[in-house]
């Protein structure tokens, strides 16, 4: 470990998240944060629908407690803590939400907008603020967590060869954004702050990956992240006191007890107040990142060439070495929870796109998945590697002799090749008529709403916009 200034680092951290104004946020920036915020609400409302969710939202009811902050969706309202948790499971429901940090010239696949944006619009409507501040009080949470991010040269837990070993990233560095932007929405002074990262450190959790298994659990770090960077935050405004420096200490801290060390320490606190660093690619389908390439391509072909699945002999994807993922190239199954199984393989993402030309949320439901022709067709796909620095290939073989190839070098969404304004859209409200929870009139106008954030003098208009329409 380095020997750094860790109660300094804190401070500044601190001090740069309670002192942000919106004034000094650049444009890119504050438009970046409304995608962000317009994507993860169209995600956690798509979401709302999720069949695994009504467990969830069953457990929520039967809690009670404050009605603080509403469930997205389904209109359902508790503890602040507690919807900032829910909302930030629905989100992730699909795996469709924002993804990847890119700084230094290297590329961090993170999820931490999915718990960020959501806690942020939980206290904020819990609290009545603005636009403006909750814009503000987001960026400056999601810069927070970067600069650990970027601190680091080395996979973060739960990433690398090791994949699936350890706390995965989005329980750990999500949860100290989480709390940066309760503490500043919840009016803590710089002392009260630095305290509930100590205690954040305390209630870091998400140990294991349930991406490997095709369970449930997969998405709950994206929530206990949400609930225990507010709680965090309480804890610190009742005069709890935390660790004195939870990134560097000597009796327990993140980089020596959950990253396995520290890199560049000084990334952390480089251009602070003056470069806000956050999420910059937004996906066209669900599932994990790796399978959307393949989908580009699957999709790409079955549009020029009219493919049927019953045509097919054999399909081949071929990988670069900076496109293969082993957990997606595992043995697919349909296991306890085939959601999991589907999102996150890559056999599963060619078969459905090839067999229905499309990818939406009702191809990765139970019902969806099961569909005899795409579990026939699962079976025709191999996997192997592509003589190519980058990129994927996908060679379908077709009973008539016929063999059809594309390439994809970039997948959509990627800074090369960006979702278009309108394309956010179409997918959000590709989310609203999967969900059957917000009406379309409603989702147009809360799509507007959001386009002027900064002028919304309530979040709560957001917020009464998201959920289902009264009977």
């Amino acid at each position: 470990m380095p020997d750094v200034d860790g109660k300094a680092i804190i401070e500044a951290l601190a001090a740069n998240v309670l002192g942000a104004r919106f004034e000094d946020l650049d444009a890119a920036t504050v438009e970046n944060a409304r995608w962000r915020i317009i994507d993860t609400i169209g995600c956690a409302i798509g979401g709302a629908r999720e069949p695994s969710n009504a467990a969830l939202i069953d457990l929520l009811r039967d809690w009670g407690g404050k009605p603080e902050a509403t469930v997205l969706g389904h209109g359902l309202k508790g503890p602040v803590h507690e919807v900032a948790m829910v909302n930030s499971i629905l989100c992730r429901s699909f795996d469709w939400g924002p993804l990847t940090l890119i700084a230094d010239g290297r590329r961090f696949p993170t999820h931490t907008s999915e718990t960020t944006v959501l806690t942020a619009l939980a206290v904020g409507e819990s609290r009545g603020v603005d636009g403006r501040e909750l814009i503000t009080a987001l960026v400056a949470g999601d810069d927070l967590a970067a600069r650990l991010w970027i601190a680091s040269e080395r996979p973060q837990p739960g990433q690398g060869p090791s994949r699936g070993q350890g706390f995965e990233p989005w329980g750990t560095i999500t949860t100290f954004g989480a709390a940066a932007i309760a503490g500043r929405l919840l009016g803590l002074n710089r002392v009260q702050l630095r305290h509930a990262f100590g205690i954040a450190l305390n209630l870091i959790s998400g140990a294991g990956s349930g991406l490997w298994d095709g369970a449930t659990m997969f998405k709950l770090s994206q929530g206990s992240s949400a609930r225990s960077g507010v709680n965090a935050a309480q804890l610190a405004k009742a005069g709890w006191t935390g660790l004195e420096d939870p990134l560097f200490g000597a009796h327990g801290s993140y980089y020596a007890t959950l990253a396995g060390g520290c890199d560049h320490p000084e990334r952390i606190t480089r251009d602070l107040g003056r470069r806000f660093h956050a999420e910059v690619i937004f996906k066209p389908y669900p599932g994990g990142r790796p399978t959307h390439a393949p989908i580009d391509a699957a999709l790409a072909l079955r549009r020029r060439h009219d493919v049927r699945p019953e045509e097919i002999e054999e399909v081949t994807l071929r990988t670069s070495p900076p496109a293969t993922a082993a957990h997606y190239a595992k043995p697919y199954k349909v296991g306890d929870y085939p959601t999991a199984d589907a999102l996150f393989s890559y056999r599963y993402a060619v078969a459905s796109a090839l067999a229905r030309g499309t990818a939406r949320n009702e191809d990765y439901t139970e019902a969806g998945i099961r569909d005899a022709s795409v579990q026939a067709l699962i079976g025709k796909v191999k996997l192997a590697s592509l003589a190519r620095p980058e990129g994927v290939e996908l060679e379908v073989k077709l009973r008539d002799g016929r063999v059809l190839t594309e390439y994809v070098a970039a997948a959509l969404g990627e800074p090369a090749n960006p979702i278009s304004r309108e394309g956010i859209y179409a997918k959000f409200m590709t989310q609203v008529e999967y969900s059957q929870t917000v009406g379309r009139e409603s989702a147009a106008r809360l799509l507007a709403l959001l386009e002027r954030l900064e002028e919304v003098g309530d979040v709560a208009e957001v917020v009464r916009l998201a959920v289902r329409e009264p009977d």
